[in-house]
């Protein structure tokens, strides 16, 4: 029965649902949302499908991976309703945010690159009280000046929540243990990088929850992989967007 039905050219929502392992509700509710062209009818009210709408699941399907539900619904939303520039706006949008996630990356790779290994237990040079060590931490200043800044900058990212030093607690010093340091000299040199402080703030957060860098070059790695695999999804969905809107008659290079 369903071949004689696809032979005809008409599909029922099981029909679309079995190719690509959704249920019939799913079906449904694509087209109620506008990701599927509305179905016709049959005089009983049964839904009628098409080839065009087994093309427009399929390219929604295939933006999914590359730019999330949401966008790839509002893509194929735009397209049905004939608006195929504000689909293509919707993908540039989505290129962009790709670009900005792996300049992200690179700021961050870049960052670890830069970063020495770094003792705190050390002797560090001091000009005054203020700017001394003490075991397992460095105080503010010499922890400054090795970075070339003023303890005010280190302030400041103390209250963005970039370091969280403790207190000598025999003058109330700033003290930076180890984990203190590596933050510190990871936000300066994102800052030299041209970051602002609320786009360095969740870098360190993932710093700080993989445990240190070391564990962070697993993290790292696989962020890179998740990046390659957006963009060869956005190439697929790009592909089956462009032989559906072809299907449709809408040539994109003739669009006002």
């Amino acid at each position: 029965m369903a071949e004689k039905s696809q032979r005809a050219g008409r599909l029922r929502p099981v029909d679309l649902a079995r190719a690509h392992g959704l249920s019939t509700q799913a079906v449904r509710n694509y087209e109620e949302a506008g990701i599927l062209p509305a179905a016709d009818r049959t005089p009983h009210g049964y839904r009628v499908y098409t080839s065009r709408h087994a093309d427009a699941l399929k390219a929604f399907l295939a933006l999914v991976p590359g730019h999330g539900h949401g966008t790839a619904a509002s893509i194929m939303r735009a397209v049905n309703e004939g608006a195929a520039q504000e689909a293509f706006r919707l993908i540039d949008e989505s290129h962009a945010q790709l670009l900005d996630d792996r300049q992200t990356l690179r700021a961050v790779e870049s960052a670890l690159r830069d970063l020495e290994p770094a003792t705190t237990s050390g002797p560090v040079t001091a000009s005054g009280h203020t700017e001394r060590s003490r075991p397992g931490g460095v105080f503010i200043g010499p922890l400054a000046g090795k970075l070339g800044i003023r303890p005010a900058t280190l302030r400041t990212w103390e209250r963005a929540g970039l370091v969280h030093p403790s207190r000598d607690p025999l003058t109330g010093y700033r003290v930076y243990d180890e984990a203190g340091v590596r933050d510190a000299r990871m936000t300066h040199q994102l800052r030299r990088g041209g970051y602002l402080l609320e786009q360095i703030a969740p870098l360190i957060t993932q710093v700080r929850a993989a445990g240190g860098l070391e564990p962070l070059a697993g993290a790292l790695a696989d962020w890179r992989e998740r990046l390659s695999a957006r963009g060869r999804a956005m190439l697929s969905g790009a592909a089956e967007l462009e032989a559906y809107l072809r299907g449709r008659g809408q040539d994109p290079l003739s669009a006002p």
